[in-house]
C-alpha cells in the first residue's frame, strides 16, 4: 500500500539526523545557536546539573546570501525582479536570490527531495495551501511562533480564514501570501447584451447552462456555458461542500463522496457534458490553456477559475471581464487558493532569520498591495482593505467587488496528511467517468472505496 507524503517526509527526517543540514545558500552564521555546546552539556552532565541551553536570537548580524524558491510564472517576471531588489537595496546584510521553480508540484516534489537529501533547500519557498499538513506533520516547517512573539508580528491582520489556512496541530508554519479563491469569470457584454441571469444556487444552474449555451444548427456546441477545470479538484470541489458533502468525514478515515448527496452531483456535472452545455477538461497538461483559449475566442460565456488569473483574462480578452461567485446550496462558502511562505526547519538558524525576516517584508501592507496591483491576486491583510490603497485597487478592478463582499466566506481548504493523494483519486475518478461514460454510481462507489484506504492508512 502506498503511504501519504507525511510518512515519506517522517522517513526522510529520520535519515536526515544522519546527513548535514543545509544552509539555503547562507554565507552566514547564526548569532545565537538554539542549543549549548557540546562541552558545556557534558561538564553539565558530569555536575549533575540541568544544562540549559541559551535562548534563540532571531536577528541577522551578518552578510548572508538566501535563496528564494517561487512558482510565479512569466507574467509576474516584473514584479518579482522589482520586490526582490527593492528588499535587498532596503537593507546591507541580506541578498536575496529569486528562483523559478515551476508550478506547485513541481515545488513540491524539489522541495520533498531536498528534504530527504538534507541539502539544497531553499532558505524560504512557495507553497500551495493544501501542502500545509503535510509539511507540517512531516516536520519540514519551521514554527514560526517564537518569531512571530519575538518581532511582534501582528498576525491577526490577516483574518482567521488565512491564519487557519496557514497553521498545523495549532503551530504557526508558514504565513499567506498570494491568495485567491474560486471564481466564475464571464463576458460581461454578452450576459449584459442577452440578458442572461447568472447563477447564485445550485438550482439555478440548469437555467444557466440552458440560457448560455448556443448550439448550431446540427445540434453541435458553438458557445459553452461555461467550462469545468478537471485538472485539480479544487474547483469543483465547493459545488460538493456546499450541499453538505464530507470529503473527508469527522473520523479522518473515511469520506461521504459515495453519499446520495455526492453521487447526485457527480450525475448532474456528467449529464450537462452530455448535453454539450460544458465540458470537462480533464487532467492533461494543456487543459488550462485550452479553456482559456475557448474563453478568450468567445467559445465559451465563461470559466471555473483562479482569481489569480484576473489580470491575465483581462489583458487578453476583448471584452469586458466579469467575476461572479460560485453558485452554492445549504451554504455558498469557497475555499483559499494560492500559496503560503515557509521556512525549511532543517536551514542553519543564520539562513531562518535571514528567511524570516524577508518573509515579513514579502507579506507586508505595503508589498502586499503590490501583489495584488501586479497580479490577479487578492489583497490579503484586512488593514489595506481599510485604506485609500485599497478603495483605489477596488477603483482600478471593480470586479474584486464580489470577493470583497464575501471575504468571510472564503475558508481553509481541508487539512489531512493525506490530502495529495486523496484529491488525485478524486480528479482521475471524475474524468474517467465523465470522459470515458463511466456509470457515475459505481464509479463514485469505486472511488470512495479507494479513498477510504489511503485515508485508514495514513
Amino acid at each position: 500500500m502506498k503511504k501519504g507524503l507525511a510518512l515519506v517526509l517522517a522517513a526522510a527526517m529520520a535519515a536526515g539526523t544522519m546527513t548535514g543540514c543545509s544552509g539555503g545558500g547562507s554565507t552566514g552564521k547564526a548569532a545565537v545557536g538554539n542549543t549549548e555546546t557540546a562541552d558545556t552539556a557534558a561538564e553539565a552532565a558530569e555536575g549533575g546539573e540541568t544544562a540549559q541551553t541559551e535562548p534563540v536570537s532571531y536577528e541577522v548580524t551578518e552578510p548572508i546570501t538566501i535563496t528564494w524558491w517561487h512558482a510565479l510564472e512569466d507574467q509576474y517576471s516584473d514584479t518579482v525582479e522589482k520586490v526582490v531588489e527593492d528588499f535587498n537595496n532596503s537593507q546591507d546584510l541580506i541578498t536575496v536570490q529569486a528562483e523559478y521553480v515551476g508550478s506547485y508540484s513541481d515545488v513540491n516534489e524539489a522541495l520533498v527531495a531536498a528534504h530527504a537529501a538534507g541539502n539544497g533547500l531553499p532558505a524560504i519557498t512557495v507553497a500551495n495551501t493544501p501542502y500545509v499538513a503535510e509539511y507540517g506533520a512531516g516536520g519540514l516547517t519551521e514554527d514560526l511562533t517564537p518569531y512571530i512573539e519575538a518581532s511582534g508580528y501582528d498576525i491577526e491582520d490577516f483574518g482567521d480564514g488565512m491564519i487557519a489556512a496557514s497553521q498545523y496541530d495549532g503551530k504557526q508554519v508558514s504565513l499567506p501570501f498570494l491568495i485567491s479563491t474560486q471564481i466564475l469569470f464571464y463576458n460581461k457584454d454578452l450576459v449584459d447584451a442577452e440578458g442572461i441571469t447568472l447563477p447564485t444556487t445550485w438550482e439555478e444552474m440548469d437555467t444557466f447552462m440552458q440560457e448560455g449555451t448556443v448550439k448550431g444548427a446540427d445540434g453541435t456546441t458553438e458557445r459553452y456555458a461555461t467550462i469545468i477545470p478537471g485538472w485539480d479538484q479544487w474547483y469543483f470541489e465547493t459545488f460538493y461542500l456546499n450541499q453538505g458533502v464530507n470529503i473527508i468525514n469527522d473520523d479522518q478515515v473515511t469520506t461521504d463522496l459515495d453519499s446520495e448527496t455526492a453521487v447526485s452531483i457527480a450525475a448532474k456535472l456528467k449529464e450537462w457534458c452530455d448535453n454539450g452545455y460544458t465540458y470537462w477538461t480533464g487532467t492533461a497538461d494543456d487543459a488550462s490553456s485550452n479553456m482559456r483559449s475557448n474563453f478568450i475566442s468567445g467559445n465559451a460565456l465563461s470559466v471555473v477559475h483562479t482569481t489569480s488569473l484576473y489580470d491575465t483574462y483581462v489583458d487578453q480578452c476583448d471584452f469586458e471581464v466579469g467575476m461572479a461567485w460560485l453558485p452554492g446550496g445549504e451554504t455558498k462558502n469557497q475555499e483559499i487558493g494560492g500559496c503560503v511562505l515557509l521556512i525549511p526547519a532543517k536551514n542553519d538558524q543564520a539562513t531562518k532569520n535571514a528567511a524570516w525576516q524577508f518573509m515579513q517584508y514579502l507579506c507586508s501592507k505595503d508589498v502586499n498591495m503590490t501583489w495584488a496591483e501586479g497580479t490577479g491576486y487578492m489583497p490579503t491583510r484586512k488593514s489595506v482593505l481599510e485604506t485609500e490603497e485599497g478603495q483605489a485597487f477596488l477603483e482600478q478592478k471593480p470586479a474584486f467587488q464580489a470577493i470583497f463582499d464575501n471575504l468571510d466566506l472564503i475558508n481553509p481548504r481541508i487539512q489531512h496528511s493525506a490530502w495529495s493523494q486523496l484529491s488525485n483519486i478524486w480528479k482521475n475518478a471524475m474524468a474517467e467517468m465523465i470522459l470515458e461514460d463511466g456509470d457515475v454510481q459505481d464509479s463514485m462507489e469505486q472511488m470512495a472505496l479507494e479513498i477510504n484506504d489511503i485515508l485508514s492508512d495514513s
